[in-house]
């Protein structure tokens, strides 16, 4: 028997961080003139890795904390000092060729938290705010002139003025909506694990370039740090391969000194590399935002500030169109939508493409003319806090959600 057909506003494939979010952004500007509802089949289990860990931008920080969601995470580490380095695996010390610090004090361009933490913090606070929360997924969908119509795997029947897929790097949703990927994959893969260490960190995140990947040590609470390990993907099979003695002696090759004794506090887990986008954003009453439309190298750290700023765009949008009484899901908000994303994606996925090519190599004329490169730029504070400001989510056109500003 067919069930009940339900009305919403919005319908958000995927309850993830970024998907959250959007969410709990409308349902704060909006409150009961919003129908919002969120679909994941894993919505109510816990996060199989509590130490994942991510850096928060400031502006993603912002907004969060205008969400009412950032007061509520225990564990929030302040990033106070990158120091970038340029060496080979080898070399008996490793010169510090650019350093970046926060223009002032007590102000930080990325704060270290756990994934966990930020995903229940954002499934509660959506609750709350009376988000309709599944434990289901999208089955099928099929979009009209003035709607699309929903069919969720228990066979419920709904409708949504707008449909947008949060699921992820194989959007299922993406594919159903028939909108095609441009791929580059890369010939590492990253290794990610959380380490306790003896001595303290200060709040000091590190970015090891060297010749098979970036190695990137990110500063934990209480005496933690995260790494994210990139390597050949042939060498990361072997490492993760190997028992625990021989894994330790290769992280004590890369990992610094100055932390004193070391253990891992997780199994090590890898993931492959890539730079991945859609090609379109939207179709018809259908958005992408977080991996469902772009994942970039995580050398620059900014794959899920990319998202919280997706959702931040596509909110404000659909909060200016529903308050003066307009449809949300317009080809005139979509096509607005993908115009202010989709050029902002693309040049933050080169820069870290350019980023990658230019420090995963050996090359001595390359290695000579790119740390000449870091010396240069710093020793120019005006490039430094550009670059700050960029990787910060605070360059450019910035929403107002990143800006702190409600809806």
């Amino acid at each position: 028997m067919q069930k009940t057909s339900e009305n919403f506003d919005v319908v958000i494939g995927g309850g993830g961080i970024v998907g959250l979010t959007l969410a709990v952004a409308l349902k704060s500007a909006l409150g009961r003139g919003a129908s919002v509802l969120v679909c994941d089949p894993d919505i109510a289990r816990p996060d199989g890795n509590v130490w994942r860990a991510t850096a928060i931008a400031a502006g993603p920080r912002k907004m969060l904390q205008t969400l009412g969601v950032w007061d509520a995470l225990a564990d929030i580490q302040p990033i106070t000092k990158m120091l970038c380095t340029d060496s080979r695996l080898a070399d008996p010390i490793r010169p510090v060729f650019l350093r970046f610090e926060p223009p002032r004090p007590g102000e930080y361009f990325a704060h270290m938290v756990f994934n966990a933490q930020v995903r229940d913090a954002l499934k509660i606070r959506a609750v709350a705010l009376g988000v309709d929360v599944r434990e289901l997924s999208i089955a099928d969908f099929t979009a009209d002139a003035d709607k699309t119509d929903v069919t969720l795997t228990d066979a419920a029947r709904l409708s949504a003025r707008l449909l947008v897929a949060a699921d992820g790097v194989n959007s299922k949703l993406r594919d159903k909506a028939r909108i095609r990927i441009n791929r580059r994959d890369y010939d590492q893969a990253g290794i990610v694990a959380t380490i306790a260490h003896e001595r303290p960190h200060d709040g000091t995140a590190e970015e090891h370039f060297l010749p098979d990947g970036p190695f990137a040590i990110l500063p934990l609470t209480h005496n933690r740090s995260s790494i994210v390990w990139s390597d050949k993907r042939p060498n990361v099979a072997n490492l993760l391969a190997r028992d625990d003695a021989d894994f330790m002696d290769e992280l004590t090759r890369r990992f610094s000194l100055r932390f004193g004794d070391f253990n891992v506090l997780d199994r090590p887990t890898s993931f492959p590399l890539r730079m991945q986008y859609a090609r379109d954003y939207v179709a018809r009453r259908f958005a992408l935002i977080g991996d469902s439309a772009h994942v970039i190298h995580p050398i620059a750290g900014q794959g899920l500030n990319l998202g919280l700023k997706d959702a931040a765009v596509l909110a404000e949008m659909i909060v200016d169109q529903m308050r003066l009484g307009l449809d949300p899901g317009t080809s005139a908000v979509l096509t607005a939508y993908q115009r202010a994303r989709r050029f902002d994606a693309l040049s933050m996925g080169a820069a870290a493409d350019s980023m990658y090519r230019l420090f995963s190599n050996d090359i001595l004329p390359v290695r000579l003319i790119r740390d000449l490169g870091l010396g240069l730029v710093d020793r120019a504070p005006p490039l430094k806090n550009l670059l700050i400001k960029e990787a910060s989510a605070l360059l450019g056109s910035v929403p107002a959600l990143l800006r702190g500003d409600a809806l």
